[in-house]
């Protein structure tokens, strides 16, 4: 799908991958709404790309029809959603609170199942449509440190496999964005033991909105931020056991050095 006049809504579009998404879809052509629960940030955005603001909380469904519902009255009908905002709040069972977890469940994974439920009846009708589902490495391999991340991101993984399997020969293509570590607020200090010996190659955020474009154009399902992130996907299918011995490593490495 070309972006050229397709009205686009990119959630957590103050900052970080949403914030460089939003401005490389509308250099594009792409006639974009930024959404965030930051409105001041959204409004900046969409203020420097000629697009409109609105303040959101994804992880409400009437917040989620209202922002749709805004965006069709201003713009038109939705080409393009970008479930892009996510949170990463969080640790271990027994550390985490029932309602970390509720709302980790609430941000991550049913925003895209809210926003698809807004977009794709029309979708549908049409017959075209676009979808992508921010999800995250820690989504198909895992992540040190944060189960409820993991596990909410591993949720978004399977609702974007299912739904390319279901309507990707309605019209209603989904791509899934899967980065590493990305330079953002949410990955934090850059030199931290997480981003140095767990996250991956770090990426700025206008490198990955760069690969979304791209994989939009050439309707592509995964979007990988790394070539290293395909050796690691291997590694895991080929031999789990392998695979879960090297990450055991890789925990107790992070531990040492968080300790020194």
């Amino acid at each position: 799908m070309q972006f050229d006049g397709k009205v686009t809504i990119v959630t957590g579009g103050a900052s970080g991958i949403g914030a460089a998404s939003a401005r490389n879809f509308a250099r594009r052509g792409a006639k974009v709404a930024v959404a965030d629960l930051d409105i001041e940030g959204a409004r900046r955005v969409a203020d420097e790309i000629g697009g409109m603001a609105a303040g959101c909380d994804v992880g409400k469904e009437a917040a989620i029809n209202e922002l749709v519902a805004q965006v069709e009255t201003q713009l038109g009908p939705v080409d393009i959603f970008f479930s892009n905002a996510g949170i990463a709040s969080g640790g271990t069972p027994l550390a985490t609170d029932l309602e970390v977890w509720q709302q980790q469940w609430d941000v991550n994974l049913m925003a895209h199942v809210y926003a698809t439920r807004a977009v794709l009846p029309g979708m549908l009708e049409r017959g075209s449509g676009y979808l992508i589902n921010t999800a995250s490495m820690a989504g198909i391999l895992t992540t040190h440190g944060n189960l409820p991340y993991a596990v909410s991101k591993h949720a978004v993984v399977g609702f974007a496999e299912w739904m390319s399997i279901t309507y990707h020969d309605k019209g209603v293509h989904t791509s899934l964005l899967a980065p590493l570590g990305v330079r953002t607020p949410m990955l934090g200090d850059t030199d931290s033991a997480f981003a140095r010996n767990v996250a991956g190659p770090i990426k700025e955020p206008e490198e990955v909105a760069e690969m979304v474009a791209l994989a939009v154009e050439e309707e592509r399902f995964l979007i990988l931020t790394d070539e290293i992130a395909q050796t690691w996907m291997n590694f895991k299918n080929i031999d789990l056991e392998r695979w879960l011995k090297g990450m055991r490593r890789m925990q107790a490495n992070m531990e040492a050095a968080n300790q020194q």
